[in-house]
């Protein structure tokens, strides 16, 4: 099996998805810091585009969770 299957692979599995929700989650600090920073600025802009990211950040780990429990069920299905 190729490197490059062996990765789309992981990335399909649970452990690849959990890794992939842990990732999403840490870009999140980034977008907390901006936050803050954008407020003690009083900078509008900069607080609107935290605020877009964290809505991005928040649909992809919904996605993700999605995946994951879509993966559950397909076990329980193939047992």
């Amino acid at each position: 099996m190729s490197t490059l299957k062996k990765a789309k692979n992981f990335k399909k599995s649970k452990a690849g998805t959990y890794l992939s929700i842990g990732t999403t989650l840490f870009g999140a600090v980034s977008v907390v810091k901006q936050a803050k920073k954008a407020r003690g600025e009083r900078d509008t802009l900069q607080l609107v585009d935290a605020v877009v990211s964290a809505a991005a950040i928040a649909t992809g780990v919904a996605l993700l969770v999605r995946e994951l429990r879509r993966m559950s069920s397909d076990d329980v299905l193939a047992d």
